[in-house]
């Protein structure tokens, strides 16, 4: 699909970044412990939570025609 608005090559970006960006390497060099690899998990969930959020923002400005287009609530 063609890029018809900012907003809409955003929303494909962020839906890149968390879907398909492994995080191994990040986690490789980050934890070496229980307690490391807790705050890794926890910061992991936490920014997935920060990009569905940003792509939920973006949703109501997709083309009409895109599968994840909803409208926007008043």
């Amino acid at each position: 699909m063609r890029a018809k608005t900012v907003p809409h090559v955003e929303y494909e970006i962020l839906k890149e970044v968390l879907n398909n960006i492994p995080l191994d390497e990040v986690e490789s060099n980050m934890v070496n412990c229980p307690v490391t690899e807790k705050r890794f998990t926890t910061a992991a969930k936490n920014v997935a939570v920060l990009i569905r959020n940003l792509m939920t923002r973006r949703q109501h400005r997709l083309p009409h025609t895109h599968n994840d287009y909803k409208q926007k609530e008043e």
